[in-house]
C-alpha cells in the first residue's frame, strides 16, 4: 500500500508538471523572438553559413575544372619540333607526323602553323613583336583514341632516332601538378569550413549563455513550479534552430544568388583573355545538382549545430558544468 501511494504521488506530481509546462509555453516564452542578441546571432549565422556555401561551392567547381582539364590532357600528347639549323622544319615536322599516324592507338595528328604557334605566344609576349627572327618550335598534337593505350615510348624512341629537333610530351608532370592542386584546395576548403563551424557553435554558446542570463528569472520560476531541464533546454533549442535556419536560409540563398550572377557575368566575358583564363580555373561558374546540394547541405548543418550546441550548453548551465 505504501508503495502504491509513493506511485501515485510521483505520478501526480508529474502530471501537475506536465500541466505547468503546457500553461507556461504559450503564455510566457523562455527566449523573446525579437530580441537584438537573437538578431545579431542569425546575422552571424547567415554570414558563416554564406561563406561555409561560397567555399563548399567554390572547392566543387574547382574539382570539376580540374577533373575535365586532366581528363582532356591525359588524352593528348604534344610533339614539339625545334628548328635546327641546316635542316627544314617543314620536312621534320612531316616525319614526325608520319611517325604518329603509325602508331596504334592515335586517333588525330593536328600539325600547328607557324602564326597559328605565335598566336599562343601572344599572352605571354605581347602584341606588337615582331617574332619572324625568332626560332619558335612547332607544335603537334596527337590524340588518343578512347580506352586505346598507344606505345608513347615506342613513339618517342622513334622521333629520337628519325626526326631531327623533335620530343615527346605526354603532360604527366603537369597532370600531377593538377590533380595535388586540386587535392590541396579541396583539404584548404574542409579546414576553412571546420573553422566556420567552430566559429559558429562558439556564437551560439556565447548567445544562449546571454540569454539565459537575461532571462534568469523566468528560468528560476520555471524551476520553481517544476519543470524539468529538458523543458527548458527545447524552449532554447527550437528558438536557436528556428533562428540558425532563417540565418541559414538568408546565407545560402545568397550564395545561390551569388554564382548565378557569376555565371551570368562569366558568359558576357566569353571569348576574351581574361574570360578564357577564369574559364580555365573554374570552368563556367555553372554549378551543377551536387553544387546547390552542398549549399543546401551547409544551411541543414549550421542549423543543427546551432539547435543541438543551443541545448547542450542550456543543460551544462543548468547542472552547473559550465
Amino acid at each position: 500500500m505504501v508503495m502504491t501511494g509513493q506511485n501515485g504521488q510521483h505520478s501526480a506530481q508529474r502530471s501537475s508538471t506536465r500541466r505547468a509546462e503546457t500553461l507556461i509555453r504559450p503564455s510566457a516564452p523562455i527566449v523573446p523572438s525579437g530580441s537584438i542578441a537573437g538578431r545579431s546571432l542569425m546575422a552571424v549565422v547567415a554570414i558563416m553559413t554564406y561563406l561555409a556555401a561560397l567555399t563548399a561551392g567554390c572547392v566543387l567547381l574547382i574539382a570539376a575544372a580540374a577533373s575535365d582539364w586532366g581528363s582532356q590532357v591525359s588524352r593528348e600528347v604534344t610533339i614539339q619540333v625545334r628548328p635546327v639549323e641546316g635542316h627544314d622544319i617543314e620536312t621534320e615536322i612531316g616525319k614526325a607526323v608520319v611517325a604518329a599516324r603509325a602508331t596504334d592507338g592515335i586517333a588525330d595528328v593536328q600539325v600547328y602553323t607557324r602564326e597559328e604557334t605565335e598566336r599562343m605566344l601572344v599572352p605571354w609576349l605581347g602584341e606588337g613583336l615582331d617574332m619572324s627572327d625568332l626560332p619558335i618550335p612547332r607544335l603537334i598534337v596527337v590524340k588518343i583514341a578512347p580506352a586505346a593505350l598507344p606505345d608513347l615510348a615506342g613513339l618517342r624512341k622513334t622521333l629520337a632516332d628519325g626526326v631531327v629537333g623533335a620530343s615527346l610530351d605526354d603532360h604527366r608532370f603537369w597532370i600531377a601538378r593538377l590533380a595535388a592542386m586540386a587535392q590541396a584546395m579541396v583539404l584548404a576548403g574542409l579546414a576553412v569550413l571546420i573553422l566556420m563551424i567552430v566559429a559558429t557553435a562558439l556564437s551560439v554558446v556565447f548567445a544562449t549563455r546571454g540569454a539565459m542570463a537575461g532571462n534568469k528569472e523566468v528560468v528560476e520560476v520555471l524551476h520553481f513550479v517544476g519543470a524539468h531541464d529538458s523543458f527548458i533546454a527545447n524552449e532554447f533549442q527550437h528558438h536557436f534552430l528556428w533562428l540558425g535556419l532563417k540565418g541559414g536560409l538568408i546565407g545560402g540563398g545568397a550564395a545561390v544568388l551569388t554564382f548565378i550572377g557569376a555565371h551570368l557575368l562569366s558568359t558576357r566575358f566569353t571569348a576574351t583573355a581574361a574570360g578564357d583564363q577564369v574559364e580555365a580555373l573554374f570552368g563556367s561558374f555553372n554549378m551543377d545538382w551536387r553544387g546547390y546540394a552542398a549549399i543546401v547541405v551547409s544551411v541543414v548543418l549550421i542549423a543543427v549545430i546551432t539547435g543541438v550546441t543551443s541545448r547542450m550548453t542550456v543543460h551544462r548551465v543548468l547542472s552547473g558544468q559550465v
